[in-house]
């Protein structure tokens, strides 16, 4: 769905790599090579976003550095976006709801630091039931158990 409301494939992968955790830093080189995109359509949407005041940019050696502007009126909800777009927030729900006295839940990987997977790493602080996981159904974005034997 955000596909039609943002035609810029480019800027959706940003908005991904930097609204889903805002501590992801990346250069334009990175993303480059990261995303598989032309350096020009990236820092096109870098230069935008960074305008609006969304990213924040720091020098580090002789490469500009991008991060996300968690100080932006509109960085909570841009987050809260890409975690209903991604179903993170189903998970994050539906974990805390039904899968014992969980404390706190980190999202670790690839997908943690804004790269586009099909596989989110989880880790679990607290007392777990170990019988049940949780599967996500990508396309419906519904959250479901599985019961496994321990």
């Amino acid at each position: 769905m955000l596909e039609t409301l943002i035609s810029s494939k480019t800027r959706i992968k940003l908005l991904l790599k930097f609204f889903l955790n805002s501590k992801a830093t990346s250069y334009l080189r990175g993303l480059e090579s990261e995303f598989g995109d032309s350096t020009n359509a990236i820092r096109v949407e870098l230069n935008r976003f960074e305008k609006a005041g969304m990213l924040t940019s720091f020098s580090k050696g002789n490469k500009k550095y991008f991060q996300a502007n968690t100080q932006h009126p509109l960085y909570k909800d841009t987050h809260n976006l890409m975690m209903k777009y991604t179903g993170l927030d189903k998970v994050v729900d539906t974990v805390v709801e039904n899968l014992g006295d969980i404390r706190k839940v980190y999202v670790t990987g690839a997908f943690a630091n804004g790269m586009d997977n099909s596989h989110i790493d989880l880790v679990f602080i607290g007392e777990l039931n170990q019988t049940i996981f949780v599967r996500i159904d990508n396309k419906n974005r519904k959250a479901y158990f599985q019961k496994y034997p321990v």
